[in-house]
């Protein structure tokens, strides 16, 4: 190997590595928290599920909201633009409280409506109207900490931005070991505590979430000289009408991007959940298992962002191209790794569950498919994150979940009219659907188009 290329790597592991850490024990934390709510009783795994899956879709707008802005935070920096990393950490601030006050209004009075959505399928009444309550408890509850989940993306993501993902990945580790114990506590009633079930999973992750902000917040302010955007970020809050607009233009397609998306996968977990009741859950445990292991490629988004976002911003348009490609190469070889890893879980990790066995078995197959496809998963998200740095916004958005709505969700509608068709190959169709992506991804990021410096004009 080149002594190029091992800089490379080894910059690529620097960046990556606290994120996957981060990632890799929220999401750890996440999944025995699911197993904790599995060892309850069914109706508690599908409730929590479903639930989620809601808020997934106010989670993946507030990433696209930020996102958007640190398009230009990455550049910025890359520029060496102290003043314009922190005007985009102010209108991060402002476009996430728009998002959260929405987002609260929308399930507070629909949230009921949303979850019957999921219960369509067959299954003992009396398990579904159980499923429902349980979801709805859950949902209101979780509300109470989406907005500090919305201000440490913000703080995170700015720090990332400048190449300081150390402190974010303190606050994560620090608030996952708080949701761990508290689950601990409040799921099963230990140490005196009542046994909330459900209630419980979701006032633990609430109460993490206080924490995690503190943390971050606190940290930012605290070492300061290392990351100077936060000094009058708040105090000054004024940004320049150019730079608003530019970061409108650029980001409101991430943040439709996301929004369409998270619907879209939404849509088709209920199109998934009509085959019946055990099939929320087989999902269910498939996805939370899926986050787990997919860490690993998921974490390199960020770093994509980083690495090809500095170069563009420093005006190194060549460089941004051939790093785009190598971290392809590096996407494939992890995604070739995770789906080996995950077909290797399969039979075992659904079992770990009280579920019927029939919940087993769907779970192993679906993990399975999963597992199949791993590898085109991790290039189309390397992909999805290469072309959104150059700011091809709108591109992303056919890309993604244009892709989305104009083939695997009609094709999943139309399959799902079909009693004989079977889930499995409702999943796999959307599975293989990331084949085509995946090809139509690597011929935008080869043909280069994608790499533009987007901060070279002055923004008053």
């Amino acid at each position: 190997m080149k002594e190029e290329n091992r800089r490379f790597l080894r910059r690529v592991f620097m960046f990556m590595l606290p994120v996957l850490i981060q990632n890799g024990i929220t999401n750890f934390v996440n999944m025995l928290d699911n197993l904790m709510v599995g060892r309850v009783g069914d109706a508690e795994t599908a409730a929590v599920s479903i639930a989620s899956m809601l808020i997934f879709i106010f989670n993946l707008c507030i990433f696209g909201a930020v996102s958007g802005a640190g398009i230009f935070g990455a550049q910025f920096y890359g520029a060496g633009n102290t003043e314009g990393v922190r005007q985009t950490f102010r209108f991060k601030i402002a476009i996430c409280t728009l998002i959260t006050a929405a987002a609260s209004a929308i399930l507070i009075f629909f949230g009921d409506f949303f979850i019957s959505r999921f219960l369509t399928g067959e299954g003992e009444p009396e398990v579904i109207a159980r499923t429902a309550e349980l979801a709805h408890e859950y949902l209101i509850t979780m509300l109470i900490g989406i907005f500090p989940f919305a201000l440490v993306q913000c703080f995170a993501s700015t720090l990332r931005e400048t190449g300081r993902t150390v402190l974010p990945m303190a606050a994560g580790f620090a608030a996952t070991l708080i949701n761990l114990a508290l689950n601990w506590v409040l799921i099963f009633g230990n140490l005196g505590a009542p046994a909330l079930g459900v209630r419980g999973a979701a006032i633990a992750t609430v109460v993490s979430r206080f924490a995690e902000f503190a943390i971050v917040g606190i940290g930012t302010w605290v070492t300061r000289e290392k990351g100077p955007f936060i000094v009058g970020a708040i105090s000054k809050f004024r940004i320049p009408l150019s730079l608003t607009k530019e970061i409108i233009v650029k980001g409101c397609p991430l943040i439709i991007n996301e929004l369409m998306w998270s619907l879209g996968l939404t849509t088709l977990n209920a199109f998934y959940s009509t085959r019946g009741h055990d099939v929320v859950t087989a999902n269910s445990i498939n996805q939370t298992f899926f986050n787990v292991v997919a860490v690993f490629f998921f974490s390199l988004g960020p770093v994509v962002s980083i690495i090809i976002g500095q170069s563009l911003g420093a005006g190194m348009i060549d460089d941004a191209k051939r790093n785009a490609k190598k971290l392809l190469v590096v996407s494939l070889v992890i995604g070739v790794g995770v789906g080996a890893i995950y077909a290797a879980m399969a039979p075992f990790v659904p079992h770990l569950y009280v579920a019927p066995d029939s919940v087993h078995k769907t779970a192993t197959v679906l993990m399975l498919i999963c597992s199949a496809f791993m590898p085109f998963e991790a290039i189309t998200h390397t992909e999805y994150f290469t072309i959104r740095a150059g700011g091809k916004t709108l591109i992303t958005i056919i890309f993604d979940s244009g892709f989305m709505w104009a083939l695997c969700v009609p094709a999943v509608f139309i399959l799902s009219r079909f009693d004989a068709v079977s889930v499995y190959v409702l999943y796999g169709v959307v599975q293989f659907a990331n084949v085509i992506k995946c090809a139509i991804g690597f011929i935008i990021v080869r043909r280069g188009r994608w790499a533009t410096n987007i901060v070279g004009k002055n923004y008053v």
